[in-house]
């Protein structure tokens, strides 16, 4: 009797014991049927050119601007892409804006000059993206961004100025062409030259970038915005010959003046700016010589002394002695530096 009475005891007991841990077990979900809300990492920007729908962008959470699709931007603006697939870069061009765009890098070309925006351009699905301020700051449009909306259009057309100068220099090699002019060095200013540059002389006949040559005094039309470098840069819509001729093949010299010789001629040692000009040279002057300085104004001839710092413009053809003798047709002579 006493084992029996012990038995259901001890069932009781465990009967007792399994409901109530029963009554404290953690449930676990079912992982499979609970709805995760996904965290968005960026959200989807609309973007308009010109007030018409384009492809749209987006804004990565944090970022300090929206991201818009390159191609559909900036051919709606108008501009020309090349796609470079070896270097995942993208050559963008329209009138005399020129610049390049590459895939994770936050340097973006103007005028041959370096800028970043903070945000290096980011390929997505096979599409080339870029903060939205490389439509003002790159392109010199206008852009206003309002949360996940962009608006961008054109601006007017820039200011243009005018200004005077001698050329020192033509630069046709490499993706770019420009003309320095007023100087030789650090100075003077650098007219870069598009496809939409006019060239043309002071009586209407039109000429081409090949008619130019080193020595002319040109009036160039170009856009008031320029860029900080040293000599600046800017971009050039027409250009004018003032000079009555024009002087295929002229060679330059910039140096300074060692002798002034009793015929009148000028020794001038320093570096050649062209193609087979001279390091030092006789040049001999004649009644059609000018003399001027490097914004083409006439300048008298008593600023020709020993020590004068010039650049000579003069004929190909030269003696064979040393230094070799040529006949100059300008003479540009250099302002000091302060």
């Amino acid at each position: 009797m006493k084992k029996t009475l012990a038995i259901l005891s001890l069932s009781s007991m465990m009967t007792t014991g399994a409901a109530y841990a029963a009554t404290t077990e953690t449930v676990v979900p079912d992982m499979h049927t609970m709805q995760i809300q996904p965290v968005k990492t960026q959200l989807d920007v609309t973007v308009q050119v010109n007030g018409a729908a384009t492809e749209k962008g987006y804004l990565k959470s944090g970022a300090v601007e929206p991201m818009i699709p390159l191609r559909a931007v900036t051919e709606s603006l108008g501009f020309t892409l090349t796609w470079n697939p070896e270097t995942y870069s993208v050559d963008i061009s329209k009138g005399n804006v020129f610049t390049t765009v590459k895939r994770g890098e936050d340097r973006y070309t103007v005028n041959k000059m370096f800028t970043e925006l903070g945000t290096a351009p980011e390929l997505v699905d096979s599409k080339l993206y870029v903060p939205a301020s490389f439509v003002d700051k790159i392109l010199h449009g206008s852009v206003v961004t309002d949360g996940t909306s962009v608006s961008v259009s054109s601006k007017a057309e820039a200011k243009k100025v005018q200004t005077t100068g001698v050329i020192t220099s033509i630069n046709t090699s490499g993706k770019y062409t420009s003309i320095h002019i007023q100087d030789a060095g650090m100075g003077g200013l650098v007219l870069n030259i598009g496809p939409d540059t006019t060239f043309k002389m002071l009586d209407g006949t039109k000429l081409s970038l090949a008619d130019l040559n080193v020595g002319l005094t040109i009036s160039a039309e170009h856009s008031l915005a320029m860029t900080l470098s040293l000599p600046p840069q800017t971009s050039a819509t027409a250009i004018t010959v003032l000079d009555k001729t024009l002087h295929k093949d002229a060679l330059g010299t910039e140096g300074v003046i060692e002798a002034v010789r009793e015929d009148g001629s000028l020794l001038v040692k320093g570096k050649g700016l062209t193609e087979n000009a001279q390091n030092e040279i006789v040049l001999q002057l004649g009644a059609d010589t000018a003399i001027v300085d490097g914004n083409g104004d006439p300048v008298e001839k008593s600023a020709l002394v020993k020590g004068a710092k010039v650049i000579g413009f003069y004929s190909p053809v030269m003696t064979k002695s040393l230094p070799p003798i040529s006949n100059a047709w300008k003479i540009v002579v250099e302002a000091e530096q302060e």
